[in-house]
């Protein structure tokens, strides 16, 4: 199953980056389709874009940002998978919903572990994280 999709993240932590890559890899997805944010590719026509976050409280300027340009032309839905908080995943949905993009109700909070250690991804959370991105697919809009 082809779909236009990327993962872009804000995150220090190398296991968010090793997430981004196993999701394009089980998905088949194209070479630039992972990217930090803001992208060298800006996002044009993307049938869903996932955000991986690393964020405690305040989200940054250059994820505000580029969240607000996010229009429903450079990406028809957007799906939050979040190393941090419920007020993180809140704040990031209003500034979604206002660009006029769909944002996907279901967050996905994963534990991005230390920025400098690891960053493996055990076999369980990949599970856990390719059903969720099985079921963002399904509901699409």
């Amino acid at each position: 199953m082809a779909i236009k999709m990327r993962i872009l993240y804000a995150s220090g932590k190398k296991k968010i980056n090793n997430i981004a890559n196993a999701i394009k890899a089980q998905y088949d997805l194209a070479f630039n389709s992972v990217d930090v944010i803001p992208p060298a590719y800006s996002c044009d026509k993307e049938r869903i874009v996932i955000l991986a976050i690393s964020a405690k409280g305040d989200i940054g300027d250059t994820l505000r940002l580029f969240c607000r340009e996010l229009t429903k032309a450079r990406a028809q839905n957007v799906a939050l998978m979040i190393d941090g908080d419920e007020a993180v995943a809140n704040s990031l949905k209003a500034i979604l919903t206002e660009a006029g993009t769909n944002v996907i109700d279901e967050v996905l909070y994963v534990k991005g572990g230390m920025p400098i250690f690891g960053g493996a991804v055990k076999p369980e959370e990949k599970e856990q994280i390719f059903a969720w991105v099985d079921r963002v697919i399904k509901n699409l809009k």
